[in-house]
């Protein structure tokens, strides 16, 4: 009984991580993507352009995301301390 709820939790944990992390990723690949296109139409090879922009980026979102992706982390490990209290009162 215990591992099948042990495993659940890590599934959900993993699941949140995933979803927690993908808008930062996906803001860095679209942002790196317009950069690298636009540096080979312009034949700039400058490596700092591409890693100061997904910087800049990903720092924004993480700002603007600060609070929903707390609140979730908050529930999730509010969750896992009410199982293991439910689980060694059983």
């Amino acid at each position: 009984m215990f591992q099948t709820q042990l495993i659940q939790l890590a599934y959900q944990g993993l699941l949140m991580i995933l979803l927690l992390s993908a808008p930062p990723v996906l803001i860095s690949l679209i942002f790196g993507l317009v950069v690298a296109i636009f540096q080979a139409a312009t034949q700039i090879q400058e490596q700092t352009l591409a890693s100061t922009v997904k910087l800049v980026a990903v720092t924004l979102v993480l700002m603007i995301m600060g609070g929903w992706v707390g609140a979730q982390i908050m529930t999730f490990s509010q969750n896992i301390f009410d199982n293991f209290y439910l689980w060694s009162h059983s």
